[in-house]
């Protein structure tokens, strides 16, 4: 068991196991599937592989048994197959039919494999912290300043259908960005990358600057704790309006004369 080598090769050739080798390939070759490339995958295998088979020999030695260890039906569910339903699972929330029809296999194979990779990815902190719950953006800035953490803020776009025709709004959700339907959200994680707060779409036509106004960004971090938040152009005028706790890049007219802040 130990004599495994744990490298990218096996990702592309099952250890005697054909069936599924097809869609193991378009999982990894695809990035949008898992979100992480097949480097980042080899890693997981080498670090967790061995664990799970560790745990699951100790699990099959630890009770009486009839045969020998390694006899009778072989998994028709390999490690890496396992973790890569779990990635899925967690970054598209496929529901475990779903998988079972795509690795051909019942799903209470998936439901099991899940069981038991989830917790030897969360062992390695690929796992939401326990204990902060934030639901409001003003739960988000007190956060922030609490933690002495930099926050990071944009705005994203979701793709959505044109309106109907002889609504009062169809024109609003035009993006000025894409010029294309979309509705948008402002996200706020941070410095880490980990998201924090999404906020209520707003139409596509709608600014970033203008949705963060509204949602009382401004109010916030004018009344709350000394924070610093990076944003983008989209955002320059809020770090007048803050008094500086709104990083953007500089304005054309600040180029020689930057104020204080």
């Amino acid at each position: 068991m130990h004599g495994w080598q744990w490298d990218v090769e096996p990702l592309i050739v099952d250890h005697g196991r054909v069936a599924g080798s097809a869609n193991r390939a378009a999982i990894i070759s695809n990035r949008r599937i898992t979100g992480l490339s097949a480097d980042v995958i080899a890693e997981l295998i080498a670090e967790i592989g061995l664990l799970w088979h560790e745990r699951h020999h100790a699990k099959l030695v630890s009770r009486p048994r009839k045969r020998a260890v390694g006899a009778g039906a072989k998994h028709r569910l390999v490690f890496i197959d396992r973790l890569l339903a779990t990635l899925v699972h967690l970054r598209h929330g496929a529901t475990h039919d779903v998988l079972a029809c795509w690795f051909n296999v019942d799903r209470s194979t998936i439901t099991r494999a899940i069981g038991e990779v989830r917790p030897l990815l969360a062992e390695r902190g690929c796992t939401v912290s326990r204990g902060v719950r934030l639901r409001t953006l003003a739960e988000v800035v007190d956060h922030l300043g609490a933690s002495g953490t930099t926050g990071i803020i944009d705005g994203t776009e979701i793709r959505v259908r044109r309106p109907a025709a002889g609504h009062k709004d169809r024109d609003k959700f035009i993006s000025g960005k894409s010029k294309q339907n979309a509705v948008k959200a402002m996200v706020v994680t941070d410095e880490d990358g980990r998201l924090l707060f999404c906020s209520p779409t707003k139409p596509g036509s709608c600014a970033d600057i203008s949705q963060a106004r509204q949602l009382g960004l401004v109010r916030l971090l004018v009344d709350g704790p000394a924070i610093e938040i990076l944003a983008d152009a989209g955002y320059q005028g809020l770090g007048a309006q803050t008094g500086g706790r709104v990083v953007t890049p500089p304005h054309r007219k600040f180029k020689k004369n930057a104020p204080d802040w």
